[in-house]
């Protein structure tokens, strides 16, 4: 972990490894927050994302059906196929570029799955808390393959409205990503905290330094910088919230 404080802020710098870290025999977990059995009460959110987890899952296995409250979940897939069910009948199989946001509201029960016989899906999954209790819950899911190709930093997911995102039913965060080319350079946005997480590949950040796969950064009213990819390209999500 290394921080960096200026006059303009806070970036706090965590490294893949320092990861809180599940293994079981069809899981590869990295967790960024606290989550589940790993506990550590300064590490439990940055602004209003409570989980980040890195998950890895073997053919033919996953997570069995289970429940969810008043919470925000989004799903990227960066390689292979996971396929999901829920108690609203609603299913289907996520790829990547395929964002998928799940409202979990007053109750929601789903299971992910991975469908492939032999080859292995690597996903994120994102929780930031709604902005309002008991809601209905909900699903959607959205293909930004276009906008993604297109470069730059491209909205997945939105409390605020921007087309082509997810909704998410909080207003004070947004979830952007790129696939960034050798050398492009995207701008981190100026928020109260934004969390930069390098999924695939490499970037620096301007402040900071060199992010590789799996590094995250947490700025604190930092304002907006700059992050270029290194010679791998890579692909980025970054977290703008309250």
């Amino acid at each position: 972990m290394t921080n960096d404080t200026t006059s303009d802020g806070l970036i706090d710098v965590r490294r893949a490894g320092e990861r809180f870290h599940t293994t079981i025999s069809w899981l590869d977990s990295w967790h960024s927050f606290s989550f589940s059995g790993h506990y550590e009460p300064a590490n439990t959110h940055h602004g209003l994302l409570l989980v980040n987890n890195d998950d890895r899952v073997a053919p033919a296995a996953g997570f069995g059906t289970h429940g969810h409250q008043n919470m925000e979940i989004v799903t990227w897939v960066l390689s292979g196929e996971l396929e999901h069910h829920d108690s609203t009948g609603n299913g289907g199989i996520i790829v990547p570029g395929l964002a998928q946001r799940m409202s979990a509201g007053r109750g929601i029960r789903h299971s992910e799955m991975n469908p492939s016989p032999d080859t292995e899906v690597h996903f994120l999954q994102m929780w930031v808390l709604p902005d309002t209790d008991g809601i209905d819950p909900g699903y959607e899911q959205r293909d930004l393959t276009p906008q993604l190709a297109a470069g730059g930093l491209v909205p997945i997911a939105s409390g605020q409205g921007h087309d082509g995102a997810v909704r998410i039913h909080q207003s004070g965060a947004v979830l952007w990503g790129g696939r960034l080319a050798a050398g492009e350079t995207a701008v981190v946005p100026d928020v109260a905290f934004a969390h930069v997480f390098v999924a695939v590949g490499g970037a620096a950040l301007e402040g900071s330094g060199a992010l590789d796969t799996g590094d995250a950064a947490r700025l604190t009213g930092a304002g907006a910088r700059t992050l270029t990819a290194d010679d791998r390209g890579a692909e980025v999500l970054i977290w703008a919230t309250d």
